[in-house]
């Protein structure tokens, strides 16, 4: 495993909930960013880390390598690949990512 894949796994299995975005929590820096934190405020996700990517090329792509994914914003719970802000959107509406959430 590369340096950076191993800071990015590190990442993911140390916080319980794990958003690598585009910009901050407080200040997104794109749309899809920005709904993905509406999403896990609306929620009512307390425990959220986040990763601004355009602070880390590295990160910027290691992590659609890590996850197979080739888009961001990307979010974890649990150490598990949930996916990007269309499919939180899905759970959302649904239900589903409430639920994920309340899991321990």
């Amino acid at each position: 495993m590369s340096d950076v894949q191993q800071r990015i796994d590190d990442l993911v299995k140390n916080n319980r909930v794990m958003l690598f975005m585009k910009g901050s929590a407080q200040f997104p820096m794109c749309g899809f960013s920005g709904r993905a934190i509406q999403i896990l405020k609306a929620c009512g996700a307390t425990d959220l880390k986040t990763f601004n990517v355009l602070d880390d090329a590295e990160v910027r792509q290691g992590i659609k390598d890590y996850a197979n994914w080739p888009t961001i914003p990307q979010l974890y719970i649990n150490g598990e690949f949930v996916g990007g802000s269309d499919i939180m959107m899905e759970m959302y509406e649904s239900g589903e990512l409430q639920q994920t959430l309340e899991a321990k």
